[in-house]
Formats: C-alpha cells, sequence, structure tokens
C-alpha cells in the first residue's frame, strides 16, 4: 500500500511524467495460457496494459478454468478463495461473510473490495 493518499488525477499526471501509459482493452472475449501440460482459459477477463518506455506489461484479472493438455478440465476456479475472504475481513475489521459479499461484488478484486468497506 503506498503512503498517504494520492488522487487518481495526481497518479496519472504523475504516470505521465515518467513516460507510462496505462490502458484497458476494450470487449476482451477470451484469453488462453499454454503451457506444456495445462491451460488456463478465461472465458471474461479485464486486460489491462502498461507502457512504460517501449516496455509493455499485460494484466488480467480474472477467474481461469484450468485445463490439461489433452482435454480434461482439471481444476475450475470457482468462488472466492477463503484467503481472499481472510484479507479482506482482517483489513477491514468486518466480517467474513461482509467481505466475501464485497468481493463477490466486485469480482474478486480485493482492494476495491477492502475500499468499498471502508
Amino acid at each position: 500500500m503506498m503512503p498517504g493518499r494520492m488522487n487518481p488525477r495526481q497518479m496519472q499526471q504523475m504516470m505521465k511524467r515518467l513516460g507510462i501509459n496505462v490502458r484497458e482493452i476494450e470487449n476482451v472475449e477470451e484469453i488462453i495460457i499454454r503451457t506444456d501440460t495445462k491451460e488456463y482459459i478465461f472465458d471474461s477477463a479485464e486486460v489491462t496494459v502498461m507502457d512504460a518506455q517501449g516496455q509493455k506489461t499485460y494484466q488480467i484479472t480474472g477467474r481461469p478454468r484450468i485445463v490439461d493438455r489433452k482435454g480434461k478440465v482439471e481444476e475450475k476456479e470457482e468462488g472466492i478463495p477463503e484467503e481472499d475472504i481472510n484479507l479482506v475481513a482482517e483489513q477491514t475489521g468486518k466480517s467474513k461473510e461482509q467481505a466475501k459479499k464485497a468481493l463477490e461484488e466486485t469480482n474478486g478484486d480485493i482492494a476495491e473490495a477492502i475500499m468499498k468497506l471502508t
């Protein structure tokens, strides 16, 4: 967490001075990450691109289906992980039920859930 509070406009001005550009890719339908043994398939995800001095970094926010390369569904991420619920509850002083509800409403975004509850 950053010390102090900086409003979004100040943050964008600072990033612009540093040569950093951040934008969201709109209307993403699917993202697949393939390894030698598994595929991580994001059916609905948000993708943000950060361009810092010519180097692009892509951030994917979402929950993947994990499939082995033979086509069998190995794992399916469902619900909110217990660790995330505990973290939000601990950081906000709210109950686990309130933390879980906030995480569900923010599609699992921990920072947004914390801000929503504070």
